[in-house]
């Protein structure tokens, strides 16, 4: 029903449809107050575990009738009741039992401990719900692009946790109030650690205190959903509390690592959690203190990387490996611009802070020029031929091989870009590149004359001859260790005002103009997926058959 429906429900006057005064009691707002205070104010017990669950789940379903709209709702009734009135003040308190209940992550209580009597079969309202009851009924998000597939629903070991994150996802994107910003994405912006003994300015509503520790340990521990990459995306964007304390963190393998290992395993994510990981990564990296230290963490056995065993790595290394691999995944399968853009864009952050890199790692980069090099030969012959045959028959349309160029060129160039800015910044660091470099040389040849590239090959061309020259005059038949050998002493050789220094790559994620047109249905199919055939008709839902783009 409609929330005008529902708000006659909860009138208790008889009354025409359509009129309310304001001077009756409102029950629905009510409602929704008495409902923040259960789930604020009781302890969390084994007696009072179900209860905590379920106001939570009604604060969902309350929020749900967005479901019902295939546009984003700017106003509606629930927005009224929970950004002013007496609901307002609940605002921090409410956000930060959330995400405390999403820290501690409680199991449901023992059988002998529970309120509500359970079915003989063990199911019932709370623990269905827990069993991820949306495997096999209609998936509602049909997520093109990366990997394609919709998120599972997994086993759920804290329903109460689960619940929790969502509510707040859902309250967080809540669109701003035209007089009002939302009060609960001000608190998720502003809340700060509870060892930060300075006072908050008076200008910030809905501020609290968490103990950011804790925070991070779950963070870490729990990125194999949607919604904790989500959050996780939340808060380094939009908390600067929470960004500065993560990049000073001393431990950020146990952060990334899970990052990494929803990109490494794309073909099994939806693309909207590829995403998520991958903007992370470049929030990440837009810090050069960030980009210095992952070469200093030094990794062993990453037992799900399968293409080769990589006894010890740096955690940089192992970063360039899966983000090069995703971009050759999505160069071959999904062909998505707007991947590409941010995978390269992390790469040229972290380059001029490229350190010791594996022997591994830089034989991708060199790789993944290869396979650029060839594309971009093939469509160069493709728009050859389709012109010469454009000159016999003027009926047939030509495919749009100029634009197809463009972007392969762009590619290509920024690839460049990437390893000019290594060996300008940090050569004497990374004698496995030049050596990449050497062995591959025949590669750039074609590129030196290129318009498009003429000035950014001009330091590549310059340290491949200058270390070409070196190996000839050591002889033939040179180890790969003598290679190396030779590339190290010639890196103390090379004058370094002879490389052209080029701008600093920086790029920096910059969210969509309306972002909320992505997240809140985004949100919306995660709450869904979690709860499907509890709460929601599939055949009344609206929001998931807009274009899935």
């Amino acid at each position: 029903m409609s929330e005008e429906e529902l708000q006659l429900h909860f009138t208790y006057e008889e009354k025409p449809l359509g009129s309310y005064s304001s001077d009756s009691e409102d029950l629905l707002e009510e409602l929704v107050c008495c409902l923040m205070q259960l789930i604020t104010d009781i302890p969390l017990l084994d007696i009072t575990y179900e209860i905590s669950v379920e106001a939570i789940s009604t604060m969902v379903v309350f929020l749900s009738c967005q479901l019902f709209h295939k546009e984003v709702l700017r106003q509606s009734i629930s927005h009224k009741y929970l950004m002013r009135g007496r609901c307002l003040p609940y605002t921090s308190k409410l956000v930060k039992t959330l995400l405390y209940n999403f820290i501690r992550q409680e199991k449901p209580p023992p059988p002998g401990a529970r309120v509500f009597p359970q079915p003989s079969d063990g199911g019932g309202l709370l623990y269905g719900l827990a069993s991820g009851v949306a495997t096999g009924l209609w998936t509602v998000f049909t997520l093109g692009g990366v990997g394609s597939k919709a998120a599972a629903a997994p086993e759920l070991s804290s329903p109460l946790a689960n619940q929790s994150l969502l509510l707040l996802l859902v309250l967080a994107n809540l669109t701003d109030a035209t007089d009002a910003p939302n009060p609960y994405r001000q608190a998720i912006m502003s809340f700060k650690n509870t060892q930060d003994n300075s006072p908050f300015p008076s200008s910030i509503p809905h501020a609290f205190q968490i103990n950011f520790n804790s925070l991070y340990t779950a963070l870490c521990e729990q990125q194999t959903s949607d919604q904790a990459t989500l959050l996780l995306y939340t808060l380094l964007h939009q908390n600067s509390n929470i960004r500065t304390y993560m990049l000073a963190r001393t431990d950020m393998e146990n952060l990334v690592l899970p990052i990494l290992e929803i990109l490494y395993h794309v073909e099994e994510r939806n693309s909207h959690h590829v995403y998520m990981a991958l903007i992370i990564l470049l929030i990440l990296t837009e810090d050069d203190g960030f980009n210095r230290s992952i070469h200093e963490v030094i990794l062993k056995n990453i037992t799900w990387y399968s293409e080769r065993v990589l006894t010890e790595i740096s955690l940089g290394s192992l970063l360039i490996l899966v983000v090069i691999r995703t971009i050759q995944y999505n160069m071959t399968r999904t062909r998505d611009k707007y991947l590409h853009t941010n995978c390269l864009a992390a790469l040229a952050n972290m380059s001029a802070q490229f350190r010791s890199l594996h022997q591994y790692a830089a034989q991708r980069i060199i790789s993944l020029f290869s396979l650029l090099s060839k594309k971009h030969n093939k469509v160069l012959e493709q728009a050859t031929q389709s012109l010469r045959g454009s000159l016999s028959s003027n009926d047939v349309p030509l495919p749009d091989y100029a634009q197809d160029l463009n972007v392969i060129e762009e590619v290509i160039r920024m690839m460049l870009e990437i390893i000019n800015s290594c060996l300008t910044n940090s050569l004497h660091h990374n004698p496995n590149l030049v050596y990449a470099l050497l062995y591959k040389r025949d590669l750039f040849e074609q590129f030196q004359t290129h318009p498009s590239f003429q000035d950014i090959m001009q330091n590549i061309d310059l340290v491949i001859t200058f270390f070409s020259s070196r190996l000839l005059q050591a002889g033939a038949e040179l180890s790969v260790e003598r290679v190396l050998e030779i590339i190290k002493q010639g890196v103390v050789a090379l004058p370094k005002d002879r490389l052209k220094k080029f701008p600093e790559l920086k790029f920096k994620y910059v969210e969509e103009e309306q972002p909320e047109e992505f997240f809140i249905p985004y949100v919306w199919s995660l709450v869904y997926n979690s709860a499907a055939g509890l709460y929601w008709n599939p055949q009344d839902i609206q929001l998931f058959t807009m274009d899935s783009d």
